[in-house]
């Protein structure tokens, strides 16, 4: 497995996988980016220049970026008009800013201009923690979309879901403000209060929810045996150590039980560390490419390999996404399902398939850049797509229907035949677990009442997948084993 990469985050406030690269690695595309916006910055300080000022500026720096004449003239222009006209003063260095995120934000959903505090904020995401509401969001149409709450967040306590459209934050409506402006209005001393008003499918009103902000405190893994045999991994989000505690918990897993299968939630997984991503992979499989990027700046295309390592050793996997599963989820989704190592199953993923790299402009300032796309170990690259899971299970809730009291069986009838192995209390010894016994629950422990255990339909069909597995498995090796025998026979014989 390649060691020598260089860190990569996908930035949770949007979404984006980030690639925060060391600027001595990039030497010409900082420079160059840093000397544009110096030219530009030096432009527009001056009230009016002449053709031949900017066209001997432009000869003096074409050979690192040629800036078109006209539209830099347009824009000193606008400057000068919003300096002189404007109801109120602004000084140059907000206007600039300004300018500069306008720049980015034309660019894509995901490019962004990263001030101080945004700086800040996206290590934060990564590593520490927060005071906010655990709500990964982006933009789509002008609105604020959520794409996943973070499991236990104050947004998932207080009803915010996958998908909804939030419209107004207060009195801020979202269409007047930028993602990185929604995360500073999200963000807040912990026991204060945000309305969001939304818009969610299928409900005819907006309506308005009220989020106590909190200290987010991201948990990226959780883990247990879910009955005896089958274990649950649920990656909430890919942080800097994901991919090792994805392993210790397949350790543990085998070291506690019998291991059958294993289901991997990536559910409402909006992504994280890149790396991350690559060790959860790398967990379940022992060779091959995991995934590839691909951009016009050279130290943008990066290869990452499966180590021989299997932390799994090889029991049936069932990867489990969505929606909301986007960058690092679909990254892993699409690696195990192009090297047939599990059944991904659930509904199509978000399709967020593009790298964005951190480049760093002075030592508190950056911008966050779309410079690549990423691509499955077989080329395909899921950006705007997602991943189409192997068996489409929607939301739903299993609702027992019992048998009817007047109902009866074989052995309630008088004078019934004995069971021909002796059995007389009719109990098939080689019958399955009970009914209560084979119900599963992703979060809720298997303590809890049977009507709150059922509802995870789609978990509750993972898991049925697994048996089915492991009761073909055995034939299966056991007729691949009588072949191969005959074969050898065969081959002595002659």
């Amino acid at each position: 497995m390649r060691k020598d990469y260089s860190t990569n985050i996908f930035n949770s406030h949007s979404v984006t996988s980030t690639q925060i690269m060391n600027k001595h690695r990039f030497p010409y595309l900082f420079i160059s980016l840093r000397t544009g916006i110096a030219i530009v910055f030096s432009l527009c300080l001056l009230p009016l220049f002449s053709a031949q000022t900017l066209a001997q500026l432009e000869n003096e720096n074409q050979t690192e970026l040629l800036l078109p004449l006209d539209e830099v003239r347009l824009f000193t222009e606008v400057l000068n008009r919003i300096r002189s006209a404007y109801v109120e003063p602004i000084d140059d260095k907000t206007l600039l800013e300004n300018a500069i995120k306008g720049m980015l934000a034309g660019i894509d959903p995901h490019s962004t201009y990263l001030a101080a505090d945004d700086y800040e904020q996206l290590q934060e995401s990564t590593t520490g923690e927060f005071g906010g509401l655990g709500v990964e969001v982006g933009i789509e149409d002008g609105f604020i979309k959520v794409i996943s709450p973070m499991d236990g967040s104050p947004a998932d306590r207080a009803g915010v879901q996958a998908g909804d459209l939030i419209i107004k934050l207060d009195d801020t409506p979202a269409r007047e403000v930028t993602l990185g402006d929604t995360v500073d209005l999200m963000r807040g001393e912990p026991g204060t209060d945000i309305v969001l008003t939304i818009l969610r499918e299928g409900v005819s009103d907006a309506f308005e929810i009220t989020v106590t902000r909190e200290i987010i405190q991201a948990r990226s893994v959780r883990s247990r045996i879910i009955e005896p045999g089958y274990g649950y991994i649920r990656v909430a989000s890919f942080s800097v150590d994901t991919g090792e505690e994805v392993k210790t918990a397949l350790t543990r897993f085998h070291e506690e039980t019998e291991l059958k299968g294993v289901v991997l939630d990536l559910r409402n997984n909006p992504g994280g560390v890149l790396q991350s991503a690559v060790g959860v992979v790398d967990a379940f499989i022992t060779d091959g490419l995991i995934v590839y990027t691909e951009g016009r700046a050279e130290n943008a295309e990066m290869r990452f390999e499966a180590s021989t390592e299997d932390q799994s050793q090889g029991v049936p996997l069932v990867v489990l996404i969505n929606a909301g599963s986007a960058s690092a989820s679909e990254i892993v989704a699409g690696a195990l399902q192009d090297h047939q190592r599990a059944i991904i199953m659930g509904t199509a993923s978000f399709g967020k398939g593009s790298v964005q790299t951190v480049l760093p402009l002075t030592n508190d300032r950056a911008i966050k850049l779309t410079t690549a796309l990423y691509f499955t170990p077989k080329g395909r690259s899921i950006q705007a797509l997602g991943i189409t899971p192997d068996i489409i299970v929607d939301r739903g809730q299993v609702t027992r229907i019992p048998d009817s009291l007047i109902s009866y069986r074989e052995a309630d009838l008088v004078g019934h035949l004995a069971n021909a192995n002796g059995d007389e209390d009719g109990e098939d010894k080689n019958a399955g677990q009970s009914e209560e016994e084979a119900v599963i629950a992703a979060e809720i422990p298997p303590q809890e009442p049977l009507e709150v255990i059922v509802r995870d339909y789609q978990l509750n069909e993972a898991i049925n997948i697994l048996k089915g597995l492991n009761i073909i498995r055995p034939r299966v090796m056991a007729e691949s084993e009588t072949q191969l025998l005959e074969d050898i026979e065969g081959t002595s014989a002659r």
